[in-house]
């Protein structure tokens, strides 16, 4: 589906119209301009490549120096690319477009996709959610272990797919059928109802929903 590129700015709440109080998150998202589009003829499918943020082109590495004045457009730091939505084609968009958050209307739904906080290396207690061990009774060392973990002589050894320690977070997620509760065009800010993975100034893409 087509969207904007966008940085989560971090979470507030807002009052509707009975008083209720309404958690939000706000996200800056664009003004995102149409760097190129992708035709199934010469790439095999059909998307539209956004750029967001742009640069002095100092920041800019002369190999995408080069894409980008070859589509005589400035200098970003992020590209994504979005494909059209159904009944929809990319020769309905003109390279050099700017997409804003004016795209987007209240009480819509939207989806927002966008990496989750790293957490780094993790027990299985706040990675997987494990109870842990009784703290009394003789227990000993062994409060936030795993637990038994595989068989003796059959099969002897640990089935793949255990729940273990490793690493955690930092991993991609999309969060469905969150509802759009305002839209700021003059500061390029949507608000939506709700938790959006990732951590403040983190990289999101929001995607309309049919």
């Amino acid at each position: 589906m087509l969207g904007l590129i966008g940085k989560k700015i971090g979470m507030t709440q807002v009052f509707d119209e009975t008083g209720k109080v309404i958690p939000v998150t706000v996200i800056q998202a664009g003004p995102c301009r149409i760097v190129s589009r992708r035709s199934k003829d010469k790439h095999g499918y059909e998307a539209l490549q956004l750029g967001f943020e742009e640069l002095p082109e100092k920041r800019v590495k002369k190999p995408l120096k080069g894409y980008f004045k070859k589509n005589d457009s400035p200098f970003y730091r992020y590209l994504r690319e979005f494909r059209p939505s159904y009944g929809q084609k990319v020769e309905d968009y003109e390279v050099g477009t700017n997409l804003t958050v004016d795209w987007f209307t209240p009480n819509e739904t939207v989806a927002v996709r966008s990496n989750s906080k790293g957490r780094g290396f993790t027990g299985v207690m706040k990675r997987h959610g494990f109870a842990g061990f009784i703290t009394s009774h003789g227990a000993h060392e062994s409060f936030r272990g795993p637990g038994s973990i595989g068989q003796c002589a059959t099969p002897g050894r640990v089935y793949k797919g255990r729940k273990l320690p490793g690493h955690h977070g930092n991993t991609q997620f999309t969060v469905h059928h969150l509802k759009v509760v305002k839209v700021d065009t003059e500061q390029h800010l949507i608000l939506v109802k709700g938790a959006v993975p990732g951590h403040r100034n983190s990289l999101v893409t929001i995607h309309k929903e049919n």
